[in-house]
């Protein structure tokens, strides 16, 4: 009877806590912009043209779309196309085909598509916040598949991953 007293009690003690302390919390977003909406209302994100060797024509029009839609979900800043608070503007400068995984007859098992993004980033109220960096981003696939059959594929996922780390390098403020 007493444990169940006790135990009782503790319910009771943290559920007062709870309801005693509504507005102290701790909270955090990962994937959120550092932004001062204050100060920064507009980004313009120009087009990314390929400039790499090898060249797979759809892979513009992928990464500019994912990097324009994480920006807008994950921010309140306003997207326009002439002068702006920050400005993310840059240029697919790889895109190629190394072999990996060797087998015993000299064979590559695994082939690794890579696609390098060099972004500058430039923020209007803050030059210490400028970046000019290259991202870099790949997928393994089985050299046994063509690569017209997973292609799209592997550039929608590599697409994501550097769009992931553009937007933390530059308005995720990490």
């Amino acid at each position: 009877m007493k444990m169940r007293n006790s135990f009782f009690i503790a319910i009771c003690s943290a559920a007062v806590m709870l309801l005693a302390f509504p507005a102290c919390r701790i909270s955090y977003k990962l994937n959120g912009a550092a932004l001062d909406y204050n100060t920064y209302k507009t980004i313009q994100i120009d087009n990314f043209p390929i400039r790499a060797a090898l060249v797979y024509p759809p892979l513009q029009q992928t990464f500019e779309n994912k990097l324009l839609d994480y920006v807008t979900r994950n921010t309140r800043l306003q997207t326009t196309d002439g002068r702006a608070d920050l400005q993310l503007e840059g240029e697919i400068t790889g895109y190629a085909l190394s072999p990996q995984a060797v087998t015993e007859n000299a064979l590559a098992s695994k082939t690794r598509l890579t696609i390098t993004v060099r972004v500058k980033y430039t923020d209007d109220k803050n030059e210490k916040n400028d970046i000019d960096q290259s991202f870099s981003a790949y997928r393994d696939f089985d050299s046994s598949q063509m690569l017209t059959e997973v292609q799209d594929q592997l550039c929608e996922e590599i697409c994501d991953e550097l769009v992931l780390q553009i937007f933390n390098a530059t308005l995720g403020n990490w």
